[in-house]
């Protein structure tokens, strides 16, 4: 986002004064768009200070405190310029995503929220990640039964990155509720251990005690949950009803009620709309646990438990859309806005057909455009062919033939290497047997999974200029690294998803319930994708050059191996084994 802001647009804003037609646009105004809990919102902030001992611990005084510092010569207000972060408890407290930061209780000179919401007003463009547009579509959706309150016919949409556009709407359009987030929504109301929260000013003993035996309810709803279908795996699906009993249903309805007894007490401001806020979470909460509990739309959903957190305590009630396409068609396509997808990789083998499917856009006009890069000149692609398949019996002997060839790939070249793998089991085995290798040859080892962040790593990886970089999944797209300091990138193994993911379980058995191949329409499409991502990552522009190498002999074995040569830039191949 800060990218587009602070380079592309500015570097759009000259083309435009160059040119007489369009000169007189060159003024446009552009902002970005980030969640509203990333905001401080002052009002907020001041009633916080005021209520602080009803509201958090004494321990938590000083923080607050220097929020509140911090906000005096803060430029935006945004939670990411504070350092340290803040603590997540005062900052839920203060942050601008509560119906009580409005227009009509803050003032746009000092809310940060509503600042920014001023500069979005009159911006002609609005940058926002696709994470975020699609919360605020599907709660449009959610809440208006289809009516559109993000999007609008004069509006003009460019997706950029577009490929991950289905994998994104189906994050965000299903249900997410966690033992976190429960918790963390009950102690904001009253926190029994610290006797704090807003029920404390605003509510009674018997009020207080509704919430405490919420607190049980979930607790006892989620161990079970845990120990009966999680103890085995991290991820289990759920296929109907009767698995759990509705333990919360009971002490969240009471509490919704006393919660909207207690702000209908007030007259109305700030406090009492903050009051029926969280009266609504309750009552979301409460729906949401009925409708998985009952598996209440197994035709159009997948269900899903699973278990997260860094120590894995976690747990998450999970659904999602087994088809986004009518979502995307009916929310985003359908609605009257003019709509442009763009990306690298939304051609596979020069055709658009895979990825409309995916949107619900087969009957909209599609172009493929040629890079503008001298990929005969600058890209070369290294293919082995005697590395042994990835099957069970195999798995060992594939292993020792990785660590030869990136040993000796990555030392053959003086740049930096950038090696992708599927697993991050194979990464931290081929890493640890080669980590001697690299110190003794004075090249820095960079591997995803450490302390350092994604990046971190790439920025460490740009100074050095001839490391070597392992990363899994993530590192396959995004990561850009321009000249010399990425010389290589070496493809481990193609990117093929196992269908053991509950969402990709539900798609591959509504394929074949349909009659169709999972493999040729879901399975190999999104491999191509991935695997044109993690080849992009090599020519970042016109003076880059380097080397692709793939160390899977199913590129070449294989009936499905020419598409994945197909989505090369160049098409003449090296190939290579170790008895050459």
């Amino acid at each position: 986002q800060e990218q587009l802001n602070e380079k592309d647009l500015p570097l759009c804003r000259r083309v435009f004064s160059s040119s007489e037609t369009v000169e007189r646009y060159a003024d446009f105004k552009s902002a970005v768009l980030v969640g509203k809990s990333n905001y401080l919102c002052t009002s907020r902030l001041a009633t916080a200070l005021r209520d602080k001992h009803e509201l958090i611990p004494t321990a938590e005084h000083t923080e607050l405190q220097r929020i509140a510092a911090w906000s005096a010569t803060s430029a935006d207000g945004l939670r990411h310029e504070l350092t340290p972060p803040p603590s997540l408890d005062v900052w839920e407290l203060v942050n601008a995503d509560s119906s009580s930061c409005a227009r009509k209780y803050c003032d746009h000179e000092s809310c940060f929220y509503q600042r920014a919401r001023a500069r979005l007003r009159s911006a002609h463009v609005i940058i926002v990640n696709h994470s975020l547009l699609f919360t605020h579509i599907a709660a449009g959706a959610g809440e208006n039964g289809g009516a559109r309150g993000v999007l609008f016919p004069d509006d003009f949409v460019v997706l950029d990155e577009a490929h991950t556009v289905p994998s994104v709407a189906t994050d965000h359009c299903g249900l997410r509720l966690s033992s976190y987030g429960t918790e963390r929504m009950l102690k904001h109301l009253y926190n029994p251990r610290t006797k704090r929260g807003l029920l404390l000013k605003h509510g009674n003993p018997t009020t207080r005690q509704l919430v405490v035996d919420a607190m049980e309810a979930a607790t006892q709803f989620f161990a079970f949950i845990d120990e009966r279908l999680l103890t085995k795996q991290a991820i289990v699906r759920v296929r109907e009803e009767g698995f759990a009993e509705p333990w919360l249903e009971g002490p969240l309805l009471a509490l919704h009620k006393a919660v909207r007894q207690a702000a209908d007490k007030l007259d109305d401001g700030r406090e009492r709309d903050e009051l029926l806020e969280q009266a609504r979470r309750i009552n979301t909460y409460q729906t949401g646990f009925r409708q998985f509990l009952t598996v209440a739309e197994p035709e159009k959903f997948v269900y899903w438990v699973e278990r997260s957190g860094r120590r894995q305590t976690i747990v998450t009630l999970r659904t999602a859309p087994i088809d986004i396409a009518p979502f995307i068609q009916e929310e985003l396509l359908g609605c009257g806005t003019a709509v442009i997808c763009t990306s690298a990789t939304l051609a596979l083998a020069g055709s658009m057909k895979p990825f409309q499917t995916r949107i619900g856009a087969l009957n909209v006009p599609a172009a493929i455009e040629r890079s503008p890069f001298d990929f005969d000149r600058n890209f070369r692609a290294f293919v082995a062919t005697d590395i042994p398949l990835p099957t069970r019996d195999q798995a060992r002997l594939a292993l020792d033939a990785l660590i030869d060839y990136v040993r000796y790939c990555t030392l053959r070249v003086p740049g930096g290497s950038l090696v992708l793998f599927t697993s991050y089991a194979d990464l931290r085995h081929v890493s640890n047997a080669l980590e001697a290798d690299y110190l003794a040859a004075g090249r820095p080892l960079l591997r995803q999974g450490g302390d350092l962040s994604r990046t971190a790593l790439a920025e460490t990886m740009r100074k050095t200029g001839n490391a070597i970089l392992f990363g899994t999944d993530s590192f396959w797209t995004g990561i850009d690294v321009p000249g010399p300091a990425l010389s290589q990138v070496i493809l481990t193994r193609l990117p093929f998803e196992v269908p053991t993911h509950p969402v990709l379980e539900a798609r591959t058995e509504w394929i074949r319930d349909q009659g169709g191949n999972p493999f040729n329409q879901l399975t190999l499409p999104e491999a191509l994708v991935k695997f044109r991502q993690g080849v992009g990552r090599l020519i970042r522009s016109a003076a880059d050059q380097g080397v692709v190498t793939i160390l899977d002999s199913r590129i070449v074995q294989k009936p499905y191996g020419r598409w994945f040569l197909d989505c090369l830039p160049r098409a003449e191949i090296t190939r290579m084994d170790r008895a050459s």
